[in-house]
């Protein structure tokens, strides 16, 4: 496989800079806290997509509660650090704070060469590759036949469409029908990839048409340590040659301190693989 051609996505689980795990980095003095661990293998991709589940605000209150989420601008820090590309914020969250959180939010993000999607089409070329990436947050129930037609006119212009799809229900492996079977309409409408999140477990894996559809990669960085389920994940690597997916690795992760992920190893990594595949075997 040539060098030059090949190309590496990472795609993450739910990354939310609020709460403890804003009170922790600022604790620290260090909003590059919660990549400490992590980074590296982040930043080794050719385009590491995160999904960004809390505007990034100006004075954001520092607490331990609440479901209203905001992380301080400064895990930007963070961000660069770990070569993120690109942020989702098609999600149930980024809006907690207004339009004018939302705004701020995109502003930091651009300003630091990161791009974010969030229903309009994006388009970034790498190795004269024309990637297209989309979200949508399907708990707000948009309309889906506008949906379905957004993304088989992106398919048009690009070489490969990434879709972020916002869904499920939380803390469930299994996904549900209606999930299902959106997946094979968006696939069957031109996209390559769905990245799926919210769900907060690990959800399985599914190649669709030759399409790989990942329903939930679980928490990535998040302060839900009261349960071993949501301090889990698995971060996915994309190996695409000649316009296609022709490998993905999955990297299993575990999240302590109230925030910070380290990756999993010997036992503790096989047991959550050997769960990935339990979850997919009838995907």
């Amino acid at each position: 496989m040539s060098a030059e051609k090949k190309i590496t996505l990472i795609t993450t689980g739910d990354v939310i800079p609020a709460r403890s795990v804003n009170f922790q980095m600022t604790k620290r003095n260090d909003f590059t806290w919660p990549f400490e661990k992590t980074y590296e293998y982040l930043k080794s991709a050719d385009i590491t997509l995160i999904n960004l589940e809390a505007p990034l605000i100006k004075n954001c209150p520092v607490t331990n509660a609440g479901m209203v989420f905001c992380g301080s601008q400064r895990f930007i820090e963070g961000l660069k650090l770990a070569g993120i590309d690109a942020a989702n914020l098609a999600n149930n969250h980024s809006l907690n704070y207004g339009i004018e959180g939302l705004n701020q939010t995109i502003e930091l993000l651009e300003e630091n060469q990161i791009f974010s999607s969030k229903e309009q089409l994006v388009i970034k070329k790498i190795k004269n590759v024309n990637f297209g990436f989309l979200g949508f947050d399907f708990l707000a129930s948009p309309n889906q036949s506008e949906v379905l037609q957004s993304i088989k006119e992106s398919d048009k212009k690009v070489d490969l469409l990434i879709v972020s799809s916002h869904w499920g229900t939380e803390y469930t492996h299994i996904p549900s029908t209606f999930q299902k079977e959106l997946a094979y309409q968006i696939i069957d409408e031109g996209a390559d990839i769905i990245v799926g999140n919210h769900p907060h477990w690990i959800q399985p894996v599914e190649i669709y048409k030759g399409k790989p559809i990942i329903y939930a990669h679980g928490n990535f960085i998040f302060d839900q340590e009261w349960s071993e389920k949501t301090k889990l994940g698995v971060i996915a690597k994309f190996t695409i040659f000649d316009k296609r997916v022709v490998d993905i690795e999955f990297k299993p992760l575990k999240i302590v301190n109230f925030g910070q992920p380290y990756w999993l190893e010997r036992k503790e990594k096989e047991n959550i693989l050997r769960i990935l595949g339990e979850i997919s075997k009838n995907f």
